[in-house]
């Protein structure tokens, strides 16, 4: 038969075995039994404000109205509700669903399916769980093995992490592993190398080592201090990547920097400049500014606003230059447009336009027309067909030759 045992306020009792429920006043203290002390109950322990258990506990159930700490091991079976108040447990924390109105504490690990806090959450060892949520903080030094997390504030994680939804209102700080989508309003950072599916980051993203993941959307800054594999990226500010960047489309309001190679399957738009230390290789790049790279390969076009540095050059299926642009290095390409005024080195194209008031080192191509006051520092060779415009300068006769240079 069950029985209910009643723990005045202010009292201090040990409690060993309960077969049924539990009552405890405020402030009552209770100690444990045997060696560790622990109390068990069959029943539901309800708490009324302030309690502390000087002792591991195991129940059906804890309620607790106010305040509840724990110096030992909380092991409930199914659901733990603390109403007013916190609850701290210095040990390791298991239970079927957990909703704390304030804040919750754990030393060690923390073991439930469904955990709401109010307040702040605070795990010192791992956390397992279906769904976390809590209003404002949730910080753990363990590993966190949760499949949603939902922080109205912000996230700090030391060690690394397995969760299929992060979506926090702040900022959030992981220590790599997997997350298959990430939704934060702020910042996000990861301290090492992270697989994701989707970043969406209001703010600014940085990321370390070597990281794979799928489509990026940041509204401020996104780093890397590695390489990254990508689908596409899609952010308004700066992109910059210390290693070697791998994906399919990039498209960036600010300026792109890589430290290594950058790879794309399709486009490149940048509105100001791409600054790429080895080899840049896309479908199309448009550039409102400034490109430089050792050398760029392009399967299409390159569109470029102001200028091209490039010490192997640049191949393309068709270059354009806008106006008052810089080329240094060679532009190979089928169709080649130097805007007006701007200022080109080596030339080699089938079709070739060099647009008033621009000027070129060498011009090789099939067919090739010259605006008027451009000039045309070096050689100038065709193979089918030459137009200039009045007041052109050339450095030498124009040559119809069966043969380009290469």
């Amino acid at each position: 038969m069950n029985s209910r045992v009643s723990v005045p306020s202010r009292s201090r009792k040990t409690l060993d075995s309960v077969d049924g429920n539990v009552v405890i006043g405020r402030r009552a203290v209770i100690d444990g039994a045997g060696t560790p002390p622990i109390v068990k109950v069959s029943g539901t322990i309800y708490c009324e404000g302030d309690n502390t258990f000087n002792c591991s506990v195991s129940s059906e159930k804890l309620e607790a109205e106010d305040n509840a700490t724990i110096h030992g091991d909380l092991r409930i079976v199914n659901d733990v509700r603390v109403e007013d108040g916190s609850l701290e447990v210095h040990g390791i924390m298991t239970a079927k669903r957990v909703d704390v109105d304030a804040a919750l504490y754990v030393s060690e690990n923390l073991t439930a399916e469904e955990v709401d806090v109010g307040g702040s959450l605070k795990v010192d060892g791992n956390v397992e769980s279906k769904d976390v949520d809590a209003g404002g903080s949730f910080k753990a030094k363990g590993e966190v093995d949760v499949e949603k997390i939902d922080v109205g504030g912000s996230v700090s994680i030391e060690s690394k992490v397995n969760i299929t939804k992060l979506d926090v209102g702040g900022a959030a700080k992981v220590g790599g592993g997997k997350i298959r989508e990430v939704d934060i309003g702020g910042s996000f950072e990861s301290r090492a190398p992270l697989e994701f599916e989707k970043i969406n980051v209001g703010g600014v993203v940085r990321l370390a080592d070597d990281n794979k993941g799928g489509d990026v959307d940041v509204g401020g800054a996104f780093k890397v201090e590695g390489d990254l594999q990508f689908n596409d990226i899609n952010v308004g500010g700066k992109v910059e990547i210390t290693g070697s960047g791998k994906g399919c489309e990039m498209d960036v309001g600010g300026k792109v920097e890589v430290g290594k190679s950058l790879d794309l399957s399709g486009n490149l738009e940048v509105g100001g400049k791409v600054d790429v230390d080895e080899k840049l290789t896309a479908r199309n790049i448009d550039v409102g500014g400034v490109l430089r790279s050792r050398k760029a390969t392009v399967e299409e076009c390159i569109e470029v606003g102001g200028s091209i540095i490039s010490v192997e050059g640049v191949t393309a299926r068709c270059v354009e230059i806008g106006r008052r642009g810089k080329v240094r290095g060679s532009i190979r390409a089928d169709r080649v447009v130097i805007g007006k005024d701007a200022d080109a080195e080596d030339i080699y194209g089938r079709q070739i336009l060099l647009r008033r008031g621009a000027q070129a080192e060498n011009v090789y191509g099939e067919n090739i027309t010259i605006e008027s006051d451009c000039c045309v520092c070096g050689e100038l060779q065709y193979t089918n067909e030459l137009r200039i415009d009045d007041h052109v300068s050339l450095a030498k006769e124009p040559r119809k030759v069966d043969k380009l240079p290469h």
